[in-house]
């Protein structure tokens, strides 16, 4: 009553048998020397898109500093204050990351395995490192300075 369901090969077969002429060497050696020629063209095409992306990141580094240089001679009085500003929010940063590392010392076994801990510590301090950094960079280069530098000379 059932029917055996026909049976279809699962591999066909393959000619294994060599009936073109053996490959020679040359032309393998033939195929790496273009091979090598395309690499060297691609790379000498990386090469020169390379040089354009350090020219153009030049062009407008000049241009920022030249803004800077032209906003800081129309307002030589709020550059300096910039300068100052900068200065003082560096010493606030230090006293900040005392406080910063002194929570670390402290508390760091409990960051360490306590999800929560660690999540307090980064809600706590991240944003306001962050926005700190980022205020005292943007006034150290309106008032004609890089960041004022943390150093130990400095702090003494």
């Amino acid at each position: 009553m059932s029917q055996k369901p026909s049976l279809t090969p699962l591999f066909s077969q393959v000619d294994v048998t060599t009936s073109s002429a053996p490959h020679s060497t040359a032309p393998a050696g033939a195929d790496q020397a273009n091979l090598l020629r395309e690499v060297l063209s691609a790379q000498d095409r990386t090469n020169e898109l390379l040089e354009e992306m350090v020219g153009l990141l030049t062009a407008q580094h000049r241009q920022r500093n030249a803004e800077l240089n032209r906003w800081r001679r129309a307002n030589p009085a709020l550059a300096d204050n910039c300068r100052q500003a900068a200065e003082a929010l560096s010493e606030v940063q230090v006293d900040f990351l005392e406080r910063l590392t002194e929570d670390v010392v402290d508390n760091h076994q409990e960051m360490a395995y306590g999800d929560f801990m660690l999540s307090e510590f980064v809600d706590r301090y991240g944003p306001r490192l962050a926005h700190l950094n980022g205020v005292i960079q943007a006034l150290a280069q309106l008032g004609g300075g890089s960041a004022p530098a943390q150093d130990a000379s400095e702090e003494g």
